[in-house]
C-alpha cells in the first residue's frame, strides 16, 4: 500500500472539512500539515476551524497559518451564504480549544517540509493557491523536491463546464488568480481536479445520512457540518452537494477513478475571462501562443463518480 505524506493547503469551509476528514482518516496518508488561506472564511475563520477540526478529531498534526488575502488586491468576501456565518455550516464550534498554530507562516512552513523530505512530500490544495504561489517566490528550489500537487481549481469547459462565480471562474483559482497562473508555470508534477469532474460527483442526502448512522463521530460531524451547504445547494436547484475538495483527495488515493488529459495551463488574470483557466493539449498544435514554454500538467477529464462515494464512504466507515 503506497501511503502518502501530505501537507493540506485548505481554507475550511464544509466541503474543506470533509476532505480533511477524509485525509485523516484515510490508512495511505500521513498527514504531515495543515496550512491555511483565506477563501470560504477570512484567515482568522479559517485558521480558527483548521486548528478546531485537528483538536477535535486528534490529527496531531501542526497547523500553520497562512495568507489573508491574494497577491494583488483585496479579497472578494466569503461565501456565508454557502458555508455559512462561521464558514464550518454554522455548527457549533466551542469557545476554546486545544492547539495553537505554528509559528511559521504557511508558504515557510511548506519550504521546510518539503527541504526536510525532498521527493516525499505531496500538497493537496483546496483554496486559494497563495501560499504555493508564495512558497514558490521565497524558494524556486523546492520545485523539483516536491513529489506531487493537486489541486481543487479551476473550470476548463469540459462537457460545457464553466466557473462557479462567474461565467468564467471558479472560486480557488478567481480569488488569486495570479497565484494561480505563477504556480501552473513551474514544472512541479501538478493535477487540476476542476468542476469539470467535481460537479459530477453529488453525495445525496441518504448517502449522508448513512455516513451519520455508519461513520461513527465523524459520521456524524459530516452530516451536521453539511446541513447548511446541502440547503444552498437544493436552493440553487442542484438536488444534493457537489464532491468539490474530497474529489482532489480521492484523485491522490485512487488515481484510476478518473481520465485525464495533459498540457500547459494558463489562467487569465484581467478583464472578464479573470480567473478562466485554459489548457492547451499536448495533442494539438497551435500558432505560437502564450502557453508556449510551459510545462505540461494533469487537468482530470471524467470521474467514476459511484467509485469515489464507494471510497469516501469505505473511508469513514472503516475507520468508525
Amino acid at each position: 500500500m503506497t501511503v502518502h505524506k501530505v501537507i493540506f493547503d485548505t481554507d475550511p469551509g464544509v466541503d474543506d472539512a470533509m476532505a480533511l476528514l477524509f485525509l485523516h482518516l484515510s490508512p495511505q496518508i500521513d498527514l504531515v500539515g495543515v496550512v491555511t488561506t483565506f477563501g470560504n472564511g477570512t484567515i482568522d475563520q479559517t485558521t480558527r476551524n483548521a486548528l478546531y477540526l485537528v483538536d477535535r478529531f486528534k490529527m496531531n498534526v501542526p497547523v500553520a497559518r497562512g495568507a489573508g488575502k491574494p497577491l494583488v488586491g483585496e479579497p472578494m468576501d466569503p461565501p456565508d451564504f454557502v458555508h455559512g456565518q462561521n464558514a464550518l455550516g454554522n455548527v457549533a464550534i466551542p469557545e476554546s480549544f486545544e492547539g495553537k498554530a505554528d509559528p511559521r507562516p504557511a508558504y515557510r512552513f511548506i519550504i521546510d517540509t518539503v527541504r526536510a523530505a525532498p521527493g516525499e512530500i505531496t500538497i493537496v490544495a483546496v483554496g486559494r493557491m497563495t501560499n504555493l504561489a508564495l512558497a514558490l517566490r521565497e524558494a524556486p528550489d523546492i520545485v523539483p523536491l516536491v513529489k506531487q500537487i493537486v489541486v481543487m481549481g479551476g473550470a476548463f469547459g469540459i462537457s460545457g463546464v464553466l466557473g462557479n462565480v462567474t461565467p468564467a471562474g471558479e472560486a480557488n483559482i478567481l480569488g488569486d488568480p495570479e497565484a494561480a497562473d505563477e504556480i501552473a508555470a513551474a514544472s512541479w508534477p501538478i493535477t487540476f481536479v476542476g468542476l469539470d469532474v467535481t460537479q459530477q460527483t453529488l453525495m445525496p442526502t441518504e448517502y449522508l445520512s448513512a455516513l451519520a448512522k455508519d461513520g461513527g463521530e465523524a459520521g456524524q460531524f459530516i452530516w451536521e457540518v453539511s446541513r447548511f451547504y446541502e440547503a444552498f445547494h437544493q436552493a440553487g436547484g442542484v438536488p444534493s452537494i457537489f464532491v468539490h475538495d474530497s474529489s482532489a483527495v480521492a484523485y491522490l488515493l485512487q488515481p484510476d477513478l478518473f481520465e485525464t488529459r495533459t498540457g500547459a495551463v494558463r489562467v487569465s488574470t484581467e478583464g472578464i475571462t479573470r480567473g478562466m483557466t485554459v489548457q492547451k493539449p499536448d495533442t494539438t498544435s497551435y500558432i505560437p501562443g502564450p502557453w508556449d514554454g510551459r510545462p505540461s500538467h494533469r487537468v482530470c477529464t471524467t470521474v467514476d463518480s459511484e467509485g469515489l462515494r464507494r471510497l469516501y464512504r469505505d473511508t469513514v466507515v472503516n475507520a468508525a
